[in-house]
């Protein structure tokens, strides 16, 4: 009973996430991974949403510009999470705030790194099969 919904619950915090600050595009594929384990039918899923993400995750570091505009971005989520959990008064502001958008620039950053090695070594491995 469990699995069921922990599975339905992630993917709807994930699109909530979309648009609220936090790491909704994470959720959504862990949510269709957890209900993968009990719903067979979700399988057919998992594929296409986990590939569409590793290729706009591979896309966000295919070039120095969209790399040098990224890793700011991720600081700047953590700068602004620090701010908000600090000063209460602010609007939306707090310690749940600021945590979200700590997490989300921390995994921004984490997985800009993870992208930048995964894309190297497949260019790396490109490079290896060309004949000479």
């Amino acid at each position: 009973m469990a699995v069921p919904v922990a599975g339905g619950a992630v993917p709807v915090v994930g699109v909530v996430l979309l648009v609220l600050p936090g790491p909704g595009l994470l959720l959504v594929p862990a949510g269709l991974i957890i209900l993968a384990t009990e719903f067979p039918a979700v399988e057919m899923y998992v594929g296409p949403v986990r590939d569409r993400a590793m290729r706009a995750a591979e896309e966000s570091v295919s070039s120095p510009p969209r790399i040098t505009g990224s890793a700011p971005a991720g600081l700047a989520l953590i700068a602004a999470g620090v701010i908000r959990g600090l000063v209460p008064a602010l609007p939306l502001g707090g310690l749940a705030t600021g945590s979200s958008l700590v997490l989300s620039g921390v995994v921004l950053l984490a997985l800009l790194v993870h992208s930048y090695r995964r894309a190297r070594s497949r260019r790396a491995g490109s490079r290896s099969s060309e004949p000479a």
